[in-house]
């Protein structure tokens, strides 16, 4: 989002954010963890260990990478705005800790934090606010990571559903090919920008594909009586493509880390 986006714009946007915590449960059942390559690549391209870093997962949602950091041996605080989302996260990691904040004004102090995550999420900030408050917070040589799960739409059934998405919701399905052009405030702050895209797969039930799907922001702001039907179609279709409920799903992980100078 720009400060230069129309009231609707901005509007909407603020709606489709805000319609996760609707769909919390579903989020956390269904949407898709982050192989062991991720975080040895972020510590690869921000030149440190995660253990005993103090990291910043900011737009934590449910947890799912604030508690693979965790597992990293990183000292990890999670940061959500929004009670939904905040509310399943204690539910599913109770022994974590949980600020609740954005990233465009992190409510930690200046140089508190080695490493600053977004999981997923920094699409749902203002880079010209969420930058500068990563380098604030951010200790010199510290570093932002952002990753995104991005489903391979160069697999046929991906991209078929790609097409009835589109058809179906053309003016709220976004894809998963936009990516990269949330990144590019990163270099003009002054950070040193790497990236590496990994790919990857998992093996889930058609109802975990379902809860996944439900749980996009494009389908979670629907009304249920709206978004029902088009998941039974996804579901029909997921089950003519694989016939006995597993389903593998291609990913490619796309990861930028950017860091600040060294004192």
């Amino acid at each position: 989002m720009t400060n230069n986006r129309s009231y609707s714009e901005v509007a909407n946007f603020e709606e489709l954010a805000r319609s996760f915590g609707a769909v919390a449960a579903e989020y956390d059942r269904g949407r898709p963890g982050y192989p062991v390559e991720l975080f040895d690549e972020v510590e690869r391209l921000s030149g440190r260990s995660l253990k005993g870093a103090r990291v910043l997962d900011v737009g934590a949602g449910t947890g799912i990478a604030t508690r693979l950091l965790a597992a990293r041996g990183a000292d990890v605080v999670a940061v959500e705005p929004f009670a939904g989302m905040a509310a399943q996260f204690l539910a599913s990691s109770p022994a974590l800790p949980l600020v609740r904040g954005n990233g465009d004004e992190l409510p930690f102090h200046d140089h508190s934090a080695d490493l600053i995550t977004y999981a997923q999420a920094f699409h749902w900030t203002r880079p010209e606010a969420s930058v500068p408050e990563a380098i604030r917070v951010l200790r010199p040589g510290g570093a932002l990571a952002t990753w995104w799960n991005v489903l391979d739409e160069t697999v046929p059934w991906v991209r078929a559903r790609v097409l009835r998405m589109t058809g179906a919701l053309p003016d709220r399905y976004h894809g998963y090919g936009r990516i990269a052009e949330h990144t590019g405030h990163f270099a003009p702050a002054g950070l040193e920008v790497s990236r590496a895209v990994l790919r990857w797969e998992r093996r889930v039930t058609v109802d975990q594909v379902i809860d996944n799907l439900t749980s996009r922001s494009f389908m979670a702001s629907l009304a249920p009586e709206e978004r029902e039907p088009l998941l039974a179609v996804e579901r029909e279709a997921l089950l003519a493509d694989f016939p006995d409920g597993l389903v593998v799903e291609p990913y490619l992980l796309d990861l930028t880390v950017a860091r600040t100078p060294a004192a």
